[in-house]
């Protein structure tokens, strides 16, 4: 193969890329997928974020945009993006009432903001944060593999007991999320993370091991890999 004909394979390598690049510019799914990228993410919230308020879609995705953004970046922007993830995901909520995605990362946005900053902003968002996880049961348990089951297994381990907190509930809404998904890494690790500080240690590693077994997904690649890193680091300091 002569150097010109190399060079022009290269040439249209990088034309293809390029375009690739250009056409996901404007397309803020594409550019979500590519959320590790603070820069990809950002320009894909502002998109959301220009759509009219009663858009629906745009609502809860810019929500979820922003709970990604409240949990990466650097601790001075974080609630502010949190903040803004709570207002789009009140705007989903209205919006489409009856759909699952605007309940839960309204949730989620909450649940960030009262583990990050403060007493004020635990007690201020404490019973709505279970409400909206508690609708998003209502209205489709199965709904990303039982990722709501696993957020409340996650509230009421944290919660104190005194406000309704409770690990044997914890557990149990964990163990349901595995229930309609077997590879829930965010139930898997959660669940074995409680067990390892619970000093069930031959169980804590068999479900760490899942975390680290379960096949990446796809649509939560970012999320699974951070998962996956995280057990690790906790089965490597179990005794």
């Amino acid at each position: 193969m002569t150097d010109a004909v190399v060079g022009a394979i290269v040439a249209v390598g990088l034309a293809v890329r390029v375009l690739a690049l250009q056409s996901s510019a404007g397309d803020p799914d594409a550019l979500y997928a590519r959320r590790e990228d603070p820069a990809s993410v950002a320009r894909a919230a502002d998109l959301w974020a220009s759509r009219p308020a009663a858009d629906f879609d745009a609502a809860w995705k810019l929500a979820r945009a922003c709970y990604w953004v409240g949990t990466h970046e650097p601790t001075a922007g974080q609630k502010r993006a949190l903040e803004r993830g709570v207002a789009a995901g009140e705007r989903a909520v209205r919006a489409g009432a009856n759909r699952p995605e605007g309940h839960f990362w309204l949730a989620a946005n909450m649940g960030r903001l009262a583990d990050a900053f403060g007493i004020v902003s635990a007690v201020r968002y404490r019973g709505r944060i279970r409400d909206e996880l508690d609708e998003v049961l209502r209205l489709d348990p199965q709904w990303e593999g039982g990722l709501a089951d696993a957020a409340l297994g996650q509230w009421y381990a944290t919660v104190p007991r005194l406000f309704g907190g409770s690990r044997d509930t914890a557990k149990q809404h964990l163990q349901r999320a595995l229930e309609h998904d077997p590879n829930n890494t965010s139930a898997l690790a959660f669940l074995g993370e409680m067990m390892a500080n619970e000093g069930q240690t031959q169980e804590a590693r068999a479900m760490l091991q899942r975390v680290l077994d379960a096949p990446v997904d796809e649509k939560w690649a970012p999320e699974d890999r951070e998962l996956k890193r995280r057990s690790a680091e906790i089965l490597k300091n179990l005794r």
